[in-house]
């Protein structure tokens, strides 16, 4: 089983949606992905929320956490999402970063066009890892 941190500055948006996607896309049984980050805001913003129901994702109960060494420690991989400097760092991790653009407080267009990116990006990478559930396809 490898584990993938998805992680930006609020755990709020980006990495929510990521977490989300692997989760639905990845068997279970080969991999699981979680979020997190270094300053977790309260709660998953409402447009996020929003843009991830159209796409029958529901983020209600959803949680931003810290970004933990506890949290780290069976992980394999860790995505950090175009949070620049303040990225976290985890050794030992593989590592990626995803530039993508923030979707706090910006119009339902622009979050959809972030949550189809963040999509196909999880997509890409579940089928590359050899990760993906039966029936599923990079999108």
């Amino acid at each position: 089983m490898s584990t993938v941190i998805f992680a930006c500055v609020h755990n709020a948006g980006r990495s929510q949606m990521a977490a989300a996607f692997f989760n639905a896309l990845a068997d279970p049984e080969k991999a699981r992905a979680v979020s997190a980050g270094t300053q977790p805001g309260e709660r998953v913003h409402p447009e996020v929320r929003a843009a991830m129901a159209e796409v029958g994702i529901d983020l209600s109960g959803a949680r931003p956490q810290r970004l933990t060494d506890e949290l780290a420690r069976d992980a394999r991989w860790l995505i950090t999402m175009g949070c620049g400097e303040a990225c976290p760092y985890v050794p030992g991790l593989k590592r990626e970063d995803w530039p993508l653009e923030d979707p706090k407080g910006k119009p339902v267009e622009q979050v959809r066009r972030i949550r189809d990116e963040v999509a196909s990006r999880v997509a890409r990478f579940v089928a590359g890892q050899g990760w993906a559930r039966e029936g599923t396809h990079p999108g």
